[in-house]
């Protein structure tokens, strides 16, 4: 489900490689070729707001993938009716990617995940879950602006320390779990290698470049509106970051995962391939 989001289109090719045969759910045909381009077979156009699309999505569905847009409101309440409509569909396994900690009650994003979780071992269904940390592509969007301005800035303390992964490696796990039996009824924290700061990713990212990067803090007084519902993740940020355990995604994976380092190179390699 969101097949062409910037996180679960990375599950369409892992399955296809696998030689699963995918339907995606997209809001729109444009975004339905772009799915089929990365390996899905068939497309269903709905939203997870819609009932009767998320029933007709899932219709003759033996496996189902869901994760749920950031800060989306009523999470909970749609996750837990998508779990609902599975069931009716005859489903048989769901595998969720939440999120590492979902216990946060503080934290909306983290909380909402728990009620949907306890839907699904309500449900009789077959599932895994996943609860990978902060994901390396988070960094994409402000990559251009911290090349441009050498600093490296977001709204908490640069001293608080992170545990993260590359969503390419979730989505390998997520296809595992969806097509073999051997991660079946388990919850699976997945994280990467190391538990680094603002000052150590900048000093990362300053590695990659040649050149000097700042590590600074965004006041979040001078956020606007937007950012109200992140604002408690920030606070927590400021003081206790998220830590977690990279043992069960390399046992699972049978390899290193992926380095936050190597991510950076392959950023700065694409902005290279992109200037004339």
């Amino acid at each position: 489900m969101g097949a062409a989001g910037k996180f679960a289109g990375h599950v369409i090719p892992a399955l296809a490689s696998r030689g699963a045969t995918v339907r995606a759910l997209v809001r729109q045909e444009a975004e339905g070729e772009a799915a089929r381009r990365a390996g899905a077979a068939e497309i269903a156009i709905g939203d997870l707001t819609d009932a009767r699309s998320i029933a007709a999505g899932l219709s003759g569905i033996d496996a189902a993938f869901y994760i749920a847009p950031a800060f989306i409101p009523d999470e909970a309440g749609i996750g837990k009716r998508f779990v609902a409509a599975a069931v009716d569909a005859g489903v048989r396994r769901i595998v969720f990617s939440s999120v590492i900690h979902p216990v946060i009650s503080s934290l909306v994003n983290h909380a909402a995940k728990a009620p949907v979780e306890e839907a699904i071992l309500d449900s009789g269904l077959d599932y895994t879950f996943l609860h990978p940390a902060l994901y390396f592509q988070n960094y994409q969007a402000s990559w251009d602006t911290v090349v441009k301005s050498g600093t490296l800035a977001e709204p908490w303390s640069c001293d608080t320390r992170f545990s993260r992964v590359d969503y390419r490696d979730v989505a390998e796990v997520a296809a595992i779990a969806l097509t073999e039996d051997r991660l079946l009824y388990g919850t699976f924290e997945l994280c990467a290698e190391g538990w680094l700061n603002r000052h150590d990713v900048a000093g990362l990212i300053g590695d990659v470049l040649g050149r000097e990067i700042r590590a600074a803090r965004i006041d979040p007084a001078t956020l606007g509106p937007e950012a109200d519902p992140m604002r408690p993740m920030f606070a927590h940020y400021d003081h206790a970051g998220l830590r977690g355990n990279p043992l069960s995604l390399r046992a699972i994976l049978g390899r290193e995962p992926r380095r936050l380092r190597a991510f950076f190179e392959e950023l700065a390699q694409s902005q290279k391939e992109k200037q004339p």
